[in-house]
């Protein structure tokens, strides 16, 4: 057999674009963590957005600002990812299930590795910034659920990639505003946060595909072996 058992999570339409913007998003988390590896001040590209060392929301913004927060923290991301967990399951699409958490894990393991790496700080040596690891888990679960939605609704490679692009950007820019508003992190974290989803989700996606059709292929193979 030759048809798959379970339909791709990474469209084969979408593979070469997103494949594309994965490597010129890593190019620019490099980039950036180059600039201003080692540093503990706002950068010129932040000072002339905003001053991150203050705090630049209000109520009734910054209570929507710290629940986005909290949807990055340990006890609310674990509540998001168990929530998109089960809506995978409940559509039958379990390669995006394994997907939301294997991305999830990559993501803030690289975000984790690339603050150990590039050393920047905001309020104190202790508190690592760049990249934003809070932006980079949020845009990675939304890229996770535009590509199950792109694959539900059929939609074809231009419809597919702009619901995906979309669908990051909303979700980095209102989690990069919260962490920048907070006093969090500095602009160019949120950036590089939102980057590192880009370029890690597409590529644990393509391994996520190449491990389940193996594994299909095996149990195939298998099935075919055994004596009636």
């Amino acid at each position: 057999m030759t048809d798959r058992p379970m339909p791709a999570v990474l469209p084969p339409s979408l593979r070469a674009r997103l494949g594309l913007v994965a490597a010129l998003a890593a190019l620019v988390v490099v980039v950036l963590g180059a600039l201003y590896a080692g540093h503990s001040r706002p950068g010129r590209v932040d000072r002339w957005i905003i001053l991150p060392t203050a705090d630049s929301v209000r109520p009734p913004w910054r209570h929507v600002a710290l629940a986005l927060d909290f949807l990055g923290e340990p006890a609310g991301s674990v509540v998001l990812v168990m929530v998109i967990v089960a809506g995978c399951l409940l559509l039958r699409r379990p390669r995006a299930a394994v997907l939301v958490v294997a991305g999830a894990a990559m993501v803030v393991g690289t975000a984790t590795l690339l603050k150990q790496l590039v050393g920047r700080t905001i309020h104190g040596a202790d508190n690592l910034s760049y990249p934003s690891g809070h932006t980079a888990f949020f845009t990675a679960l939304a890229l996770v659920v535009a590509l199950l939605a792109t694959d539900r609704l059929e939609l074809g490679r231009t419809a597919g990639t702009s619901l995906v692009l979309c669908a990051a950007l909303l979700a980095g820019a209102a989690m990069g505003w919260a962490q920048v508003a907070l006093g969090a992190h500095y602009p160019t974290d949120a950036l590089g946060g939102w980057c590192t989803a880009l370029a890690v989700i597409p590529a644990t996606a393509w391994l996520v595909d190449q491990a389940a059709d193996r594994l299909a292929d095996r149990t195939a193979g298998a099935g075919q072996r055994e004596p009636r």
